[in-house]
C-alpha cells in the first residue's frame, strides 16, 4: 500500500526511466489499496466508504498490468470488456480513451467498478496475481474502472450515446435494474422506441432499493438513468406489469413488438421457523428498501419510519447480510451481530465487505443459526434461540455442508432481526401470463438467446438467474438486446 505522497514519488521514479518497464518491474510495483473513510467515522454517516484512487495511485496500479496477450481477465468478465486495452489507456493518461473502451460493452462502469465482485471474475485469473502467488495482488480492475468512470463524470465529459434513425418499432422493458437498463440503452441506440415499466416510484432496481448509499451513491445511478431519458427512453414508474397491465396486453393491445422481462428476484425468502411474525423481524428486502429507496436514515426528512433498534441480529452471509448489518449501525443500533451457519471461508459476501463490516465493529457469529425467535408479551422479538453447527462434506454449492449439533441451543438477546438468506423470483408475471415457462424455483426459463417460451418475449437478470451480480445481469441484458434487435430488423 502507498500513501498519496509515496505513490507520487514512486510514479515519478517510473516516469523518469528511459527504458520500458519489463514484467519484473511491473510485478515489483506495490498494489494500491483503496483509500477509505476511517471506520469510527463512517459508521456514523451514510457517505460512501471507499473514496477512490488518486490519479497517482491509478497510474501506478495501471502500470502493474502485464498486458498479457492471452488476456485471461477478459475471459473472466461476463461482458468481455477489453481490460488490458482500457488499463493501457490509463497508463498513458488517456482517461477518455479508457472510458470509451469500457463503454463499448458496459453501460455502467461507475456502478460495476464499485459493486461487482471482480475478485472472483476478471481478477481471479490475473497473471500478476498468479505470478506473485497471491490472488490479492491481482491488478485491481474494478478500482481502475471506477477511477476513469468517476473522472468522466466529475470533469463533465459524459456524452449522450448516438441514437440511430427511428425504426418505428416499439419495445417494452419490464424493470429498471441493471438488465433492463442495458436492454433499453442497446435497443434505443439501434433506433427503436423503448418504454421501461418500473414497479417502484423510482427507477434503478436493486441498485437503488437494495445497495446502500455508502457502497453505491444514488447520484451515480441517477446519472445513468438521466442518460437514458436524454436518449429518448420513456420510463413509467408505479407501474406493476401483471397487475397494472398483463404482459400479453403489452404485445396484443399496446402495440409493442417485443417485451423484455428484467423484474429481478425481489421476493424475500424466510426461514420458516417459529416467531418470524413477531414485531421487529424484517426481511432484508423491506429493511434495505426503507433505508435506501425511502431514505429512512434521514430521520427528519425520510419518506418512511424505521424501526428503532438497540441490538440487531442479521441472519445470512452474503452481501445483502453485510449491507443490512452495516446499515443497522448507521441507523443507530448499539450492537450488531451477523449470524451465519458456516465459517467465514464459506461466506458468499465479498471479502472486502466482510472486512469493512468487522472494522466498523460488527460481530461475526459463525457455525450457528436461528432455530426460533422469542417474543415478549407485546409480541415484539426479544431473543433468538440459536443452534450450533459443524461442517460436513461439500454440498452442491461446493461449500462444506452445515450440520446442526443436537442439544447445543443457546439464546441471544435482541430487539431486531433482519433475515438476509436470499430471494426468490416474484411469481406475479408468471402467474398472470399463460404459457410462460418457469423452473421449480420460479425463475423464467430462457434459451441461449434470452428467448422465453413465448414469442417476442425475452428475459434476463435475476428473474432468470436468481440472485446474481450486476455485471451478470448486464451480460444477460446485452445478449437479449442483440436477439431482440435481430428480430426487429428482419
Amino acid at each position: 500500500m502507498s500513501t498519496e505522497r509515496e505513490a507520487a514519488d514512486l510514479l515519478g521514479e517510473l516516469e523518469d526511466r528511459t527504458e520500458p518497464l519489463k514484467a519484473r518491474d511491473r510485478l515489483a510495483i506495490p498494489p494500491q489499496e483503496m483509500p477509505q473513510q476511517d471506520p469510527t467515522l463512517r459508521r456514523e454517516n451514510i457517505r460512501e466508504v471507499a473514496l477512490g484512487y488518486t490519479e497517482e495511485q491509478a497510474l501506478l496500479e495501471a502500470n502493474r498490468c502485464l498486458q498479457c496477450k492471452n488476456a485471461p481477465c477478459v475471459k473472466g468478465c461476463p461482458v468481455a470488456i477489453d481490460i488490458p486495452g482500457f488499463i493501457r489507456r490509463i497508463a498513458e493518461r488517456d482517461y477518455q480513451g479508457a472510458v470509451n473502451i469500457i463503454k463499448k460493452t458496459s453501460l455502467l462502469p461507475a456502478v460495476c467498478g464499485r459493486v461487482c465482485p471482480q475478485e472472483v471474475q476478471c481478477q481471479l485469473t490475473c497473471t500478476a496475481g498468479r505470478s506473485l502467488k497471491d490472488a490479492a495482488k491481482a491488478v485491481s480492475v474494478g478500482r481502475l474502472e471506477r477511477f476513469v468512470a468517476d473522472w468522466e463524470r466529475q470533469t463533465g465529459r459524459s456524452q449522450i450515446p448516438e441514437v440511430a434513425p427511428e425504426t418505428g418499432r416499439k419495445v417494452a422493458v419490464v424493470g429498471s435494474g441493471p438488465a433492463g437498463l442495458v436492454v433499453a440503452a442497446d435497443l434505443r441506440r439501434a433506433g427503436h422506441s423503448v418504454t421501461i415499466f418500473e414497479a417502484f416510484h423510482k427507477p434503478g432496481g436493486v441498485m437503488v432499493y437494495g445497495i446502500p448509499e455508502f457502497r453505491l451513491p444514488k447520484r451515480i445511478v441517477q446519472k445513468e438513468i438521466d442518460t437514458l431519458t436524454a436518449m429518448g427512453v420513456e420510463i413509467r414508474t408505479d407501474y406493476v406489469v401483471g397487475k397494472s397491465r398483463r404482459l400479453t396486453d403489452l404485445l396484443e393491445k399496446d402495440g409493442f413488438d417485443a417485451v423484455f422481462i428484467g423484474s429481478g428476484a425481489g421476493l424475500p425468502r424466510f426461514l420458516g421457523i417459529p416467531g418470524e411474525n413477531l414485531v421487529g423481524v424484517f426481511s432484508a428486502n423491506e429493511y434495505l428498501t426503507r433505508a435506501n429507496l425511502m431514505r429512512a436514515y434521514d430521520r427528519g426528512r425520510s419518506e418512511t419510519p424505521i424501526y428503532v433498534s438497540g441490538r440487531v441480529a442479521v441472519l445470512g452471509g452474503g452481501n445483502v447480510a453485510m449491507d443490512s448489518a452495516r446499515m443497522a449501525l448507521r441507523l443507530g443500533a448499539e450492537e450488531v451481530s451477523v449470524i451465519y451457519r458456516r465459517t467465514e471461508k464459506e461466506m458468499p459476501a465479498r471479502m472486502e465487505e466482510v472486512a469493512r463490516a468487522k472494522e466498523e465493529g460488527i460481530r461475526m457469529s459463525f457455525l450457528q443459526n436461528a432455530k426460533r425467535f422469542l417474543g415478549d408479551e407485546r409480541g415484539r422479538v426479544q431473543a433468538v434461540e440459536c443452534l450450533r453447527y459443524r461442517l460436513g462434506e461439500p454440498d452442491d454449492s461446493g461449500r462444506r455442508r452445515p450440520i446442526p449439533i443436537p442439544g447445543s441451543e443457546f439464546t441471544v438477546e435482541v430487539d431486531t432481526v433482519v433475515v438476509a438468506v436470499g430471494n426468490d423470483s416474484n411469481p406475479l408475471i408468471p402467474r398472470t401470463t399463460e404459457g410462460l415457462d418457469v423452473n421449480p424455483k420460479g425463475n423464467i426459463i430462457v434459451n441461449e438467446k434470452g428467448e422465453t417460451s413465448l414469442k417476442r418475449v425475452y428475459a434476463g437478470g435475476d428473474i432468470v438467474l436468481g440472485s446474481a451480480t450486476v455485471i451478470l445481469a448486464m451480460g444477460q441484458g446485452r445478449r437479449a438486446a442483440a436477439s431482440i434487435n435481430a428480430l426487429l430488423v428482419e
